[in-house]
């Protein structure tokens, strides 16, 4: 059975395809948060009709965990990035045609922060979706039965390290902002018995691993491809020694970012959602 959501989905993709072709400005200025809750309810009731079962029908209440998450996650790059690497910055916001709509900073930051609800919890319907289709299904690692805490330790440390490095050098150091929370946060999970990436590799579930690159960069190709189509308000990368050959705003090798960032997003999730169940394995032990 397919979702009744699911058709809403498909109807807000269109709407907002529709208004970037005839510059529609009161829904191409709002795309953003229109288009991913269109997706997110799409792929949802794809894993429904496929499973009998899904993240929004079966568990709406964690799903409603995750866009809060995703909020406080990217409202956190936000302000490294502001702050720290300077990477990418918004354009169009001031333009004649968008300003009437975004003439306040209330308004400016409401539409963000809807925007960055639905971060999470498009990554991992995008995961789910592609675990419920078998993907990578036989391929697996050879057990680690041991992990070190003085291993744990030197990530979490490395992580540290990355993260005030991109404030300190953030010409050089400006990559290791996808990677510093993982580095802190995944050992946390592991020591604490949640999912994470380190008890993956030492039980040789590779599987999980890939499934988390494939949606990374999935998603990610939807998120830029989506920001080149919009006429009107968009984002732009400024990024030292690799800016060139671009695939729509983002230079091909900006790409690889969404592999760590992937992981970051499986880690920062399942820390934060410790600090409030005990324990709960919500996508199976993806």
């Amino acid at each position: 059975m397919f979702k009744w959501y699911g058709l809403i989905g498909i109807l807000m993709i269109l709407l907002v395809h529709l208004s970037f072709f005839f510059k529609f400005a009161p829904v191409s200025l709002f795309y953003f948060p229109i288009v991913w809750y269109g997706y997110i309810l799409l792929i949802d009731s794809i894993i429904y009709k496929l499973r009998r079962k899904s993240l929004i029908a079966n568990h709406f209440y964690s799903f409603l965990g995750m866009v809060f998450v995703s909020q406080l996650l990217w409202w956190i790059f936000e302000f490294i990035n502001l702050f720290g690497n300077k990477n990418w910055n918004y354009v169009g916001l001031h333009s004649q045609i968008a300003s009437p709509y975004f003439h306040s900073a209330t308004v400016r930051a409401l539409y963000g922060l809807i925007s960055f609800s639905t971060v999470i919890p498009a990554f991992f319907e995008t995961v789910e979706l592609f675990k419920t289709l078998h993907l990578f299904k036989n391929i697996h690692l050879k057990k680690h039965h041991k992990i070190s805490k003085r291993l744990l330790f030197l990530m979490a440390i490395v992580g540290i390290v990355f993260l005030f490095s991109v404030f300190l050098f953030p010409k050089i150091c400006y990559p290791f902002v996808w990677l510093g929370f993982f580095f802190i946060l995944d050992p946390i999970n592991y020591l604490h018995h949640q999912p994470s990436v380190i008890r993956h590799i030492k039980e040789g579930n590779f599987r999980s691993l890939l499934l988390l690159f494939f949606a990374g960069i999935c998603v990610g190709f939807l998120w830029e491809f989506w920001n080149y189509l919009s006429p009107f308000i968009k984002w732009k990368y400024s990024v030292p020694y690799v800016g060139f050959l671009k695939i729509f705003e983002m230079p091909i090798l900006g790409y690889l970012g969404y592999l760590p960032f992937a992981l970051e997003m499986y880690a920062f999730y399942w820390f934060v959602r410790s600090l409030f169940y005990h324990k709960e394995h919500l996508l199976e032990n993806l």
